[in-house]
């Protein structure tokens, strides 16, 4: 079973799929760190200031004692925050949109290219008729 699972784990298509799981992985951080660290911030100021995590319906308000600590946490819906995940899952799709855009352009490439006969070579060309002609003439000028 050991033997079976090593074989299984080192297939390709096992690595190849580990590998873009963490790259995968990674790309989302950097995205998410665009949306919310440069994206978020100019939209948020292009429609009135403000972070776009804060935006939120308040269904019921918290409650706090004398002291000043939430005893009931308020109940909210944060669309602000759906918002920034809408926007980030945009990016990402779009992202992956064009890299699988590039890659099946280069296997059509390729695959035109594994198509496209080689060009023949070109017999060599011979006399026009007018050479032939003129070659003629000037043998029977000749006399010979």
């Amino acid at each position: 079973m050991l033997k079976e699972f090593k074989k299984f784990v080192m297939r390709g298509n096992v690595l190849d799929m580990a590998v873009g799981v963490i790259i995968g992985g990674a790309f989302g951080k950097i995205v998410t760190s665009l949306v919310n660290d440069l994206l978020m911030p100019v939209i948020g100021a292009l429609f009135g200031g403000g972070d776009f995590k804060a935006l939120k319906i308040v269904l019921s308000p918290a409650v706090l004692d004398e002291a000043g600590e939430v005893v009931k946490a308020e109940a909210a819906i944060t669309y602000g925050n759906f918002i920034q995940t809408v926007v980030d899952f945009l990016i990402v799709a779009f992202c992956i949109f064009i890299v699988v855009k590039a890659v099946n352009k280069a296997a059509e490439l390729a695959k035109k290219k594994e198509e496209e006969p080689a060009p023949a070579p070109e017999e060599p060309k011979g006399p026009t008729q007018e050479e032939l002609l003129t070659e003629i003439r000037d043998l029977l000028k000749e006399g010979k």
